[in-house]
């Protein structure tokens, strides 16, 4: 009876010692503001608009390979405004990709709204990673494919700032008075969601530990 006890107490103990870590990594989380919003084993809190076979959940990984599809993020029904987004991404050769904030969800096509930050190392398309697609033109590359880096997307107000790893290599105010990129694609500023780019089935771009941090 005495031992049946002890080891009843030992399981309760270990059980509630394992909460409290685990409370205390959500506790962590949450003061230092940064929200986690993939899992890394489903798509929980996310909507992909077309060919949704481009997507594979592969290592802990979303892995875009196929025909041109964009993954959006719909777990959250208030919409970011100032924020901080890092994105773990890699590239193989000749792949393109991108990140596109302030957006909405588009049932199938290019996300009409919001802004794409590149993600492309060595692709025919000479704008490289990082670059704020068609504001800001990063031509430089700064990244090699087949290696893990992290782009980190900042928007405080009217100002962007693109980082990949920890080197800046956009930072830029839009103007007050932005007209939209033309009739068909609204590329400003504004409020929205994040989405992720499966471009063409001749990339293969991966994307892991997506994580969010909102601004005041």
């Amino acid at each position: 009876m005495l031992r049946s006890f002890a080891r009843l107490f030992a399981f309760l103990l270990l059980a509630t010692c394992g909460v409290c870590l685990t409370a205390g990594r959500i506790a962590a989380d949450d003061d230092d503001g940064w929200v986690t919003i993939f899992d890394g084993s489903s798509l929980d809190g996310w909507k992909i608009n077309e060919n949704a076979d481009t997507w594979k959940l592969v290592d802990g990984a979303l892995v875009a390979n196929g025909p041109r599809s964009h993954i959006f993020y719909v777990g959250d029904d208030e919409p970011f405004v100032n924020f901080e987004l890092k994105v773990d991404c890699m590239t193989r050769p000749g792949s393109n990709g991108g990140i596109y904030f302030h957006t909405r969800f588009l049932e199938s096509g290019w996300p009409k709204y919001g802004l794409e930050a590149q993600v492309n190392n060595t692709q025919r398309d000479p704008l490289r990673s990082g670059s704020l697609y068609g504001i800001v033109d990063v031509k430089e590359q700064h990244i090699q494919d087949d290696e893990w880096w992290t782009e980190h997307i900042i928007v405080r107000g009217r100002h962007i700032t693109i980082k990949l790893n920890d080197e800046t290599v956009v930072d830029y105010e839009e103007p007050a008075n932005q007209q939209a990129h033309s009739k068909e694609y609204e590329r400003r500023l504004g409020s929205g969601t994040f989405c992720l780019q499966g471009h063409d089935p001749g990339s293969t771009v991966s994307y892991k530990n997506i994580r969010v941090k909102r601004l005041p």
